[in-house]
């Protein structure tokens, strides 16, 4: 099923031809390190880098006798050599050459993962800056709260994919290791100077340590990693779910000339794009737990994380890839609708500033309880307003809200009209937004 959702870069680092192209990569290397220490003649060591090559339908044939994928890739590569090939694969075992190599794998597919979540936040930056003062009423527990901007929202998608993109960084430099230790990772039969050699041939670093292969919790953390990410993702998308809303409708993903939306009710035009990304985010999820229990291996090592790997490596970074360039398409297109997000924002008619007034009444030696009950009371007679159909603003385009308020003579006593009146401004709720946007974005 992975196949649907792969990008041709990616896919491209986990086929067949990449996995053996990267052991072949591991083996020349070595034959590289062995030369530069004296073992492998030069001439020797010129006709491998030279001719070295493997054949997949030759190795897939071997492999049905051996039942052993990596002698039948050396087998393959040594019948497209001389004499010479006994020099290949001397002196390590086979997860040396395959734990490097993936090690490689990994490397190259988080590098377009990282590119990928830049090109993502740097979308969503525009969009952030382009509606830096969108006003929207913010929701808590699906209610109305108080007055926020679009860019705030849009802000914090920015920073959090920030830590996930710093995560994925340093669990980038933590995969990026190999190990050439040989069968039970002493170094007997190779010098620790062949596994640095080989290593630095191959732009990674020795594991300072290793068994018989790299150990799995390197792994895990980058498969984690992803599904952190992959959960901020799905957040994004379920926002623009939920903005898509007809009730809502402050939000839309574009819909193109000639999609359709259902086959059997032609004014639909639903959020798909969002919801498979939620979806996506949630297979990227579930490769933690084999990934977890694949740290756990019998002493030096069984095969039982084998298997597992040729699933959850090649699907987390196919999926993470294609959700992130879906993801970054949907923001980048999103429609936004800004009367409707003020329409919604007057919805309750003012009650949005509820919170505004609770804080004047304590300046005029009011007590927080006291002060509360006064805003709530005139707060549930809207409530009230609201459930029989009575509109959220007057003629003179004044909520339900000020009218109450307007109306307390204890109210009006204690702060007057004019300082009521003020409560229910705006601006009052965007006046730190430039000092968020200087945390979040810098100067």
């Amino acid at each position: 099923m992975v196949e649907r959702y792969a990008r041709e870069e990616m896919k491209a680092l986990w086929s067949m031809e990449a996995k053996y192209s990267a052991w072949l990569k591991v083996e020349i290397a070595l034959v590289k390190g062995w030369n530069k220490l004296g073992l492998i003649p030069d001439s020797d060591c010129e006709k491998i880098c030279k001719n070295a090559k493997f054949d997949i339908a030759r190795i897939d044939e071997i492999e049905k006798v051996t039942k052993h994928d990596v002698i039948a890739f050396t087998t393959s590569v040594a019948e497209s050599l001389g004499e010479e090939s006994r020099w290949v694969h001397y002196g390590i075992t086979s997860s040396d050459c395959i734990d490097t190599a993936v090690a490689l794998q990994i490397r190259d597919s988080m590098q377009i993962i990282l590119r990928d979540m830049r090109d993502l936040r740097e979308v969503i930056k525009q969009r952030a800056m382009e509606h830096k003062y969108t006003l929207m009423v913010g929701r808590s527990h699906g209610i109305h709260g108080e007055p926020i901007t679009f860019g705030l929202v849009l802000a914090i998608w920015f920073d959090e994919l920030g830590r996930h993109l710093r995560a994925l960084e340093s669990s980038l430099e933590g995969i990026s290791v190999g190990q050439l230790s040989g069968a039970m990772g002493n170094l007997a039969h190779t010098p620790i100077e062949l596994e640095e050699l080989v290593c630095e041939n191959l732009g990674l670093k020795p594991a300072p340590v290793s068994n018989q292969v790299i150990q799995r919790d390197r792994y895990a953390r980058v498969i984690a990693d992803l599904a952190l990410l992959a959960s901020s993702c799905e957040k994004i998308a379920v926002e623009i779910r939920h903005l898509q809303r007809t009730e809502v409708y402050e939000a839309e993903e574009f819909f193109e000339v000639g999609q359709k939306g259902s086959s059997a009710m032609p004014h639909k035009r639903n959020p798909v794009l969002s919801e498979n990304i939620t979806g996506l985010c949630r297979m990227i999820r579930s490769f933690v737990l084999p990934a977890m229990e694949n740290v756990a291996l019998w002493h030096e090592r069984d095969i039982s994380h084998s298997s597992v790997e040729r699933f959850i490596l090649p699907d987390s970074f196919i999926t993470t890839d294609f959700m992130l360039a879906r993801l970054k398409s949907l923001i980048e297109k999103l429609v936004v609708y800004p009367k409707n997000m003020l329409k919604n924002l007057n919805l309750t008619g003012g009650l949005v500033f509820s919170q505004r007034i609770l804080l004047e009444l304590p300046k005029k030696g009011i007590s927080r309880e006291e002060a509360y009950k006064i805003v709530q009371t005139n707060a549930m007679k809207v409530w009230q307003d609201l459930q029989e159909g009575k509109s959220a603003l007057n003629e003179k385009g004044e909520s339900l809200y000020l009218q109450y308020l307007l109306a307390d003579s204890k109210l009006v006593e204690l702060i007057g009209e004019e300082a009521i009146k003020e409560c229910f401004e705006f601006s009052y709720y965007t006046k730190s937004v430039d000092s968020i946007y200087k945390r979040v974005f810098g100067e």
